[in-house]
């Protein structure tokens, strides 16, 4: 792919601030959504604040090599649950949350190590192309029923699924004709003027339905704004809502369980994490395995999901949302992933600011993702270009990571769950094992 910005190019100010603004946008639903489903106190401008400063540290550890966003990690929500489930207290649950992430991290840490000692070598041979190819298209498709979910939803109850339907749409078809069809910035922000459009239309409807009294044109909520209380508040950050009180009731019993919780997810996010700077790779023209190398990738990954979980409770990973808009924008610049971490810790502090983005209606969100889970699915289909789907063993790597994959697999141990792309993943490289010893026909 021929890139317009290159990994270390330096666009103008005023072009690093749209770019920015459209990272933000692109990973702005999936960061807000960790702590929304969580709940107990978790709050949206935490993790949008830990998601920026967790972003920071990754970009430190990469030498700036490295253009993608850290946001909350969908992997983790069973184990955050398990935290506050096993806990005493409420409090006891928000430093369950911090300890979790400080012994994710470690895993993390502890793979580097290994990296550095023995090199990638080992990784290529356990996940080759054809193992890593599908899997990072099953990341996308993994995630495409959430995005046609979102794409007919409406935010108020009333709103009618085809307005939604039809304001996605919108948002899809601005963005592709800006990206396709655009002229100088106009092509490089497909994103910003696709969802302002679809916000702009989706209040278009909700001012005719309420000035006429149709509750289905109404599909967009605005009552977030109804809550600020001043221009600028602090968020709750997870560290001080723990309090002291909190630190007297952790137990033994209790951290068995954490590390029970996170600490498998963690190896099962070091494969996705694999898969992405592998797609990643591919899109930038550049292997980024070597060149920042995957330790100081895993390191940068491991030591910011331990400081964003300090702030937001949420740990992190790197987003395909982000991965997605590099790929699409051509703009590689990793000038624009510094300018998105301080647009989250700014917009966190911002309370107006973080009400906008929370109106942003599910439907408008659902027609950017169809664009950009796609093109993260179709970043795997090109890596089978190096894979020969003549020999019996690739061909059914190829189709059990595909099938489990799509079909949405998930395995549960207690309270541990191994979701989607990982019980992928792991198939097929149990898969690739037991089919290795194929003979030339």
């Amino acid at each position: 792919m021929d890139l317009i910005y290159g990994i270390k190019d330096k666009p103008s100010f005023g072009k690093v601030v749209l770019f920015s603004l459209q990272q933000l946008l692109a990973i702005m639903a999936a960061t807000i959504a960790v702590p929304a489903i969580i709940g107990n106190g978790l709050t949206a401008s935490a993790a949008l604040f830990g998601a920026g400063v967790g972003t920071f540290v990754y970009l430190l550890f990469t030498k700036s090599s490295s253009p993608v966003f850290l946001g909350s990690s969908f992997a983790f929500i069973g184990s955050m649950l398990s935290a506050f489930a096993g806990a005493a207290s409420v409090q006891v649950g928000y430093w369950g949350l911090i300890i979790g992430a400080l012994m994710a991290g470690f895993v993390y840490i502890i793979i580097a190590v290994a990296v550095k000692i023995f090199g990638v070598k080992w990784i290529d041979v356990i996940m080759p192309p054809v193992i890593i190819g599908p899997t990072v298209s099953i990341i996308g498709l993994a995630l495409s029923s959430n995005a046609v979910g979102d794409l007919m939803k409406s935010n108020i109850a009333g709103g009618n699924e085809k307005i939604a339907l039809l304001c996605g749409l919108f948002t899809l078809a601005v963005t592709m004709l800006c990206s396709t069809y655009g002229k100088k910035i106009g092509k490089l922000i497909p994103f910003i003027i696709g969802i302002l459009g679809g916000y702009v239309l989706a209040s278009i409807f909700a001012l005719i339905g309420t000035a006429a009294d149709i509750p289905a044109l109404v599909v967009i909520d605005y009552s977030a704004f109804k809550s600020v209380k001043g221009f600028f508040a602090l968020p709750k950050f997870t560290f001080l809502l723990g309090g002291t009180d909190g630190l007297k009731g952790i137990t033994g019993t209790y951290l068995l369980t954490i590390f029970a919780a996170y600490v498998p997810v963690a190896f099962v996010v070091f494969a996705e994490h694999l898969a992405d700077h592998k797609n990643l790779s591919t899109i930038v023209g550049k292997d980024l395995l070597k060149e920042p190398g995957l330790t100081r990738t895993l390191l940068g990954d491991g030591v910011g999901t331990m400081v964003s979980t300090l702030f937001g409770g949420c740990p992190n990973t790197t987003y395909g949302e982000s991965i997605g808009c590099v790929a699409i924008t051509r703009n590689a610049s990793t000038v624009s992933i510094w300018g998105c971490a301080c647009l989250c810790i700014i917009v966190s502090l911002i309370s107006p600011l973080v009400a906008f983005l929370e109106t942003i209606p599910s439907c408008v969100m659902g027609g950017v993702c169809i664009a950009l889970y796609g093109f993260i699915a179709v970043s795997g289909f090109k890596m089978f270009q190096q894979v020969d789907l003549n020999k019996n063993k690739n061909l059914f790597v190829a189709s059990v990571i595909f099938i489990t994959g799509v079909g949405g697999m998930v395995v549960s141990f207690g309270s541990v769950q191994i979701r989607t792309v990982a019980c992928a993943l792991i198939l097929g490289i149990l898969t690739n094992i037991m089919l290795s010893k194929e003979k030339a026909e």
